[in-house]
């Protein structure tokens, strides 16, 4: 699934190859025209019964291989089993916020039951691609963002995507690189009906490139700002010499 979609939730034809139930016999694995017949020995229940000692045990009948039924005439097309393999389309509704290696059962959407048997399960393992910008963690999306020096040191106004439009967001003055805003309500929808968050983590990002206006002009700035407090490491430095 994309991203978005997983996100949203989303409804997908699949086509498989797998078994179903055979359109000759519709299943009951006899030739057209006739009828499985009840097994003599468990009388239709699959099942036997013996007994050892003061304990009973059941196992399945070696007549009808725990079927019920025996065919003596079987169907040319399934030859006897009630399914053949064929290419089937289903549609599969992928829920708003599935995740990445979730598990979606489909009952009764699996392999046919032997001779008219109920069919098994079909498990959908879903697997989500990877967004240019968004991340994922539980409900919360994650979104990091760079932001320049005088934007951190005098705070700013940041406009960023979600999942259905856009939000603004304030960046104080003063932010280091690294911190989380937060945009409650942008994230991924719950079962319960309730939204995780957008979650914004800024990066200061320093450029490399300087003009000599722009140096200058941090060296003045660099002359008004006090140092970084490093006391502990200025001890540590000066005990080691």
């Amino acid at each position: 699934l994309d991203f978005g979609d997983a996100v949203r939730g989303i409804t997908l034809p699949l086509s498989l190859r797998s078994p179903g139930v055979c359109e000759t016999c519709h299943g009951n694995g006899a030739k057209p025209g006739t009828q499985p017949r009840t097994c003599p020995v468990c009388m239709g229940s699959g099942l036997t019964t013996r007994n050892q000692g003061s304990f009973s045990f059941s196992e399945p009948c070696r007549e009808c291989q725990g079927v019920g039924s025996i065919v003596d005439e079987k169907c040319p097309e399934c030859h006897g089993t009630g399914g053949v393999t064929k290419t089937r389309t289903i549609n599969v509704r992928f829920p708003a916020g599935v995740a990445d290696g979730q598990r979606i059962r489909l009952g009764g959407r699996g392999e046919p039951g032997e001779r008219g048997g109920p069919s098994g399960d079909l498990y959908v393992l879903v697997k989500v691609r990877r967004d240019d910008l968004f991340g994922r963690t539980g409900d919360d999306l994650t979104l990091t963002v760079p932001i320049t020096i005088p934007e951190a040191l005098l705070g700013t106004d940041l406009r960023v995507p979600t999942m259905d439009g856009t939000v603004t967001l304030r960046v104080p003055p003063g932010t280091p690189s690294g911190r989380t805003l937060r945009a409650r309500g942008k994230g991924v929808a719950r079962r319960d009906g309730k939204v995780g968050d957008l979650l914004v983590t800024v990066e200061i990002e320093v450029p490399t490139d300087l003009t000599d206006k722009a140096r200058d002009a941090l060296e003045t700035l660099a002359g008004e700002i006090p140092p970084a407090s490093r006391e502990q490491l200025d001890a540590r430095v000066r005990r080691y010499g």
